[in-house]
């Protein structure tokens, strides 16, 4: 295919995105206008056809960033979801706080979203119970470091899915065609799919959706 092709596939799909309420598309736009990352609309859709099959009971978020993500897969979700989700950075997690209030959600543990401000790799020992369904948007080089603990919260049958694998295309490189600052996530990145890839527990696909996600259903 041909990089204009590409192109005009990727914008065809773009524009077909998730409807959104007009709150949580000013949220994206105001996200975006930050330059907070937040879900392509490949994913937003990818997202909301696994909620609206799967219908989890609960969800579990490795990556809160201003709290756009919980909030669209709260909008997607069945009614009575939870939805804890992680953030390591203070800023963004007063940012998520501030938002999840202005869509009148409460912050207590038993209310429909609750945010764990901490380190996954740290918070998620810590877990107790189960997740229907896992997202995991956060650094991309601890994806590989964390996936033991994120494999022990996933229920059977549930769904983890991964986004940014592809790396806006670095993850089709050879190591040395990447930047030296970004060998490592390169090479964890790998790590990471090809754990995925031969877990006999999962049975894994991966999608060129948005920047690459990757969908694994536990056996």
């Amino acid at each position: 295919m041909s990089e204009e092709y590409e192109e005009r596939l990727s914008a065809f799909i773009d524009s077909r995105g998730a409807r959104q309420t007009p709150a949580l598309a000013g949220l994206e736009r105001k996200a975006r206008a930050d330059n907070v990352p937040v879900i392509r609309p490949g994913t937003q859709r990818l997202i909301q056809f696994l909620l609206g099959t799967t219908k989890p009971a609960a969800i579990l978020e490795i990556g809160t960033a201003v709290g756009y993500s919980a909030l669209f897969m709260h909008e997607y979700a069945p009614k009575g979801c939870k939805i804890t989700t992680i953030e390591i950075d203070a800023k963004r997690a007063e940012e998520a706080r501030r938002n999840f209030a202005a869509f009148g959600l409460a912050q207590e543990e038993a209310g429909d979203i609750y945010l764990i401000e901490g380190d996954a790799g740290e918070v998620l020992k810590a877990m107790s119970g189960s997740f229907d369904f896992i997202f995991m948007d956060a650094a991309k080089g601890q994806y590989i470091n964390i996936l033991p603990e994120v494999m022990h919260l996933l229920k059977k049958g549930g769904v983890l899915l991964t986004d940014n694998v592809l790396q806006d295309g670095e993850m089709l490189e050879s190591r040395y065609a990447v930047t030296r600052r970004n060998r490592t996530i390169h090479r964890r990145m790998h790590e990471y799919l090809d754990a995925l890839l031969d877990d006999d527990r999962l049975r894994t696909v991966i999608l060129g959706t948005g920047d690459g996600a990757a969908m694994s259903v536990k056996m």
